[in-house]
Parts: C-alpha cells; structure tokens; sequence
C-alpha cells in the first residue's frame, strides 16, 4: 500500500563522495506515464498482513516506507514480493518521419535498444511499478516510478522467487531477436530464480486468499509452480471466485523446486 502523494526529499551527496554515481532515476521514465495518477491499493496491505504471518522472517515496507530506493537497495533477498500498481503501456504509434534524423530526443525518451523502432522509446522504459511519490513523482534521488529498465539492474543473484501482485506484470512486447521486454524479462536478467506475475488487472481480497495458500504451500515444501498450481485449484472451487478472473491471471515462470530445498 505505497503512499502514492508522499515525498522525500533527496539527500545532500556528502561533501567526500558527492553526488551519487548516475545522479538518481528522475526523468527515466515513458512520456506516456505523465499525468497519471495512481489510486491507493489498502487491500495490499490485508495482503501484506496475511503473507506475513505464513511466511516467517519478512520484512514489510508500506506506505512512506515502500520506496523505488528501498527496492533497489535490496541485496539477493530469497524472496521478494511487490504489492502494488503494475502498468504495461501499449505499443508506441509509429513515428512521422523525422525532418532532421539528427535532432536530439525529447526529454524522458531514451535512446531506442535493438529492436526499437527509429524514434521510440525503449520498450523497458514501458512497464514498471508504481511505488511512494509516484504521483508526485518525487522520492529522493528517484521519481517513484521502477521501470523494467531500472528492474533489471537490481541485484537479485541469489533470490528464489519474485511475486509481482500487480497488473499486467507479465505481459511485455514481443521484439524479433529479443523475446519479450518487460518486468518479467528484466527479473530474469537480474538475476531471479523463478517469477509469478500477472496478465491483467487482479481483484484485492482474492489476491489476498491465493497469496495466503500459495506461501503456505511453499513454507510446507511444495515446489514453486506447483504450488500456485494447487492453490489456483483450490480458489477456483469456491463459487465466490469461480470465475476465471479472480484466479487465472496469476503464472509462474523459471525454476520450480521447493524453495527450502535449494
């Protein structure tokens, strides 16, 4: 439950060191993102709440606290779980021709990648997450906004499982010779195990219950996929989820041994 309208300031760079390396995130981000504004998520936190007490040991950043710059601190943790708004922007309409091909880009458009159309942005910059200030997009040295792009630089070497409890985290655009860029691309190349994501927007209390039975099948020795398996089975047999929607977004990808037999 990221506070969406908070704000904090950037540090001072020390006197020894200076600014930091890259000068923060601000500006790295889809033109196509301005002017949004992301809703409070209080279900995330009854999540938060319920994983918590089947998985020992974690430690649960809400509010101020669940930060773009408290994720990318994060070093190899064995599982890492995100619980808020995911955002896949559409596929950019193909430019005009450009009158002078050597103009600079716009500000916030990077340089296309390989695969990129002449003048898009790249496609890692048009997916992400949405964490405290993102409508301000001010926190700290970054704007509140993870994109795919800043995704893949974390340092997840180490961490069995990613759970993106978010919208259309799974979904990404298909580019010849460079598979699917998106969230679940950018986890994989920093460095997660195995990831569950979603395909489109997920209903609060129902993600609620599958992440409560999919911990507790994990804590128990179940294996990654399998688990989420079993759990999807078994909220799909209640009548107030039976329908497709509550339970069918959710997939699993990478490894699927048991978490504590690794």
């Amino acid at each position: 439950d990221p506070s969406f309208d908070s704000t904090t300031p950037a540090p001072a760079p020390s006197p020894s060191t200076g600014p930091a390396p890259g000068g923060g995130t601000r500006g790295r981000r889809s033109a196509d993102l301005r002017g949004m504004n992301w809703q409070p998520l209080p279900g995330t936190s009854e999540e938060a709440d319920a994983v918590g007490k089947t998985m020992a040991g974690l430690k649960i950043l809400r509010g101020a606290d669940a930060t773009e710059g408290a994720v990318k601190e994060v070093r190899g943790p064995r599982i890492l779980h995100l619980a808020t708004h995911g955002f896949f922007l559409p596929d950019e309409p193909a430019p005009a021709a450009a009158s002078d091909p050597g103009a600079p880009a716009a500000p916030g458009v990077s340089v296309p990648a390989a695969g990129a159309g002449p003048g898009r942005e790249n496609p890692l910059l048009r997916s992400g997450l949405a964490l405290a200030g993102a409508n301000k997009l001010r926190s700290g040295d970054d704007d509140g906004i993870l994109t795919a792009m800043e995704a893949s630089g974390l340092d997840l070497w180490g961490t069995k499982l990613v759970v993106l409890s978010a919208c259309e985290t799974g979904v990404g655009t298909v580019t010849n010779g460079e598979g699917v860029y998106g969230l679940r691309r950018a986890l994989v190349i920093a460095g997660a195990e195995s990831l569950v994501t979603t395909l489109w927007q997920v209903d609060d209390l129902a993600t609620r219950d599958l992440m409560t039975g999919y911990y507790r099948k994990l804590a128990a020795g179940k294996g990654r996929s399998a688990a989420l398996h079993d759990t999807q089975l078994e909220l799909a047999a209640q009548p107030k989820y039976a329908h497709p929607f509550y339970w069918a977004s959710f997939l699993a990808a990478g490894a699927d041994t048991p978490i504590n037999k690794d």
